[in-house]
């Protein structure tokens, strides 16, 4: 009898962990407006992205990078700024959206265009909401630019990382898509 239940309640256990270990990383968070890379890949606006496409909240990685994968290899093509990226036409003040899918309490979202912190806005240690938005002012930049938009984590040692291109001076504040070839 013991045999009859020990070796059922054992499969199941082994296939429950195995779920869990294979299990895709839950939701976190994204640049959606003006769209960064991985939003450009799920909008299909960029083609052959990869799993990005399907995940573009999930490109996590320890804080204090500065790539735009996160240092993670299936989300590599983030990185390759040869491919044409469509950069979004904006004045000098932008506001950059995040989709916040897992919404963790926050350090700090910092934006860096080259080697320079452009902007840090303080999280509290606070969940943010489902979406946040924060305006960047980005005078002392022009012409195409690539930002790494951060979410620093406050109770872990991550962060999530996103990239946007950016046409900075072109007029107006509000940030106006180029179209894609």
């Amino acid at each position: 009898m013991r045999r009859r239940v020990t070796l059922p309640l054992l499969t199941t256990g082994v296939l429950g962990a195995s779920l869990a270990v294979a299990a895709p990383a839950q939701a976190h968070g994204y640049v959606s407006s003006p769209p960064s890379r991985q939003a450009l890949c799920a909008q299909n606006r960029v083609p052959d992205c990869g799993q990005i496409k399907y995940e573009p909240q999930s490109v996590e990685g320890p804080k204090g990078l500065r790539s735009c994968h996160a240092g993670i290899a299936q989300f590599a093509v983030l990185n390759d700024d040869s491919r044409n990226w469509p950069a979004t036409t904006v004045g000098t003040s932008v506001t950059f959206t995040w989709v916040n899918t897992a919404r963790h309490a926050t350090a700090n979202w910092e934006y860096w265009i080259g080697g320079t912190r452009v902007a840090v806005v303080a999280g509290g240690g606070q969940q943010p909401g489902a979406t946040v938005s924060h305006t960047v002012n980005l005078s002392g930049f022009s012409g195409r630019q690539k930002l790494l938009a951060i979410w620093n984590i406050a109770d872990t040692a991550n962060a999530f990382y996103s990239c946007v291109d950016l046409q900075i001076g072109s007029g107006g504040g509000t940030p106006t898509p180029t179209p894609t070839p």
